[in-house]
């Protein structure tokens, strides 16, 4: 089944950027639109970002917008989200999923559409 791999986070000084990658294995990317969600100690898990099948269509939450950018390669099999002008409170554990609606290539939603979640890979942003 498809298995989703985050990496590139890190500790970061206020300001600072990073470049989190999704990788996927055995499946492509290619036929399933992807999210990025991040969660806190003690918080709720909250979408991010998410991007369409084509690549054309993307979405942020009001929190990011304006400093994360959402993209994707499919000839790499990868989804990256580019994460400039961080501040302390970007400071999760961040994971990527598969994101609805199916079969929709133009389109994204800001949900999980498995329910199934990976290890997220930890970005940490403080003085």
């Amino acid at each position: 089944q498809l298995q989703l791999v985050e990496s590139g986070g890190g500790l970061v000084h206020p300001g600072g950027s990073l470049r989190l990658s999704c990788a996927a294995s055995r499946y492509t990317l290619e036929y399933y639109a992807i999210g990025w969600f991040r969660q806190a100690p003690g918080r709720e898990r909250e979408a991010v970002s998410c991007i369409s099948r084509n690549g054309g269509y993307t979405n942020n939450a009001d929190s990011v917008k304006g400093r994360f950018t959402i993209s994707r390669d499919n000839a790499k099999n990868t989804v990256y989200l580019q994460m400039n002008s961080l501040k302390p409170e970007d400071t999760a554990i961040y994971y990527c999923a598969v994101v609805g609606p199916p079969l929709v290539p133009h389109m994204c939603e800001m949900r999980g559409l498995t329910g199934r979640w990976g290890q997220g890979t930890q970005v940490t942003v403080s003085p």
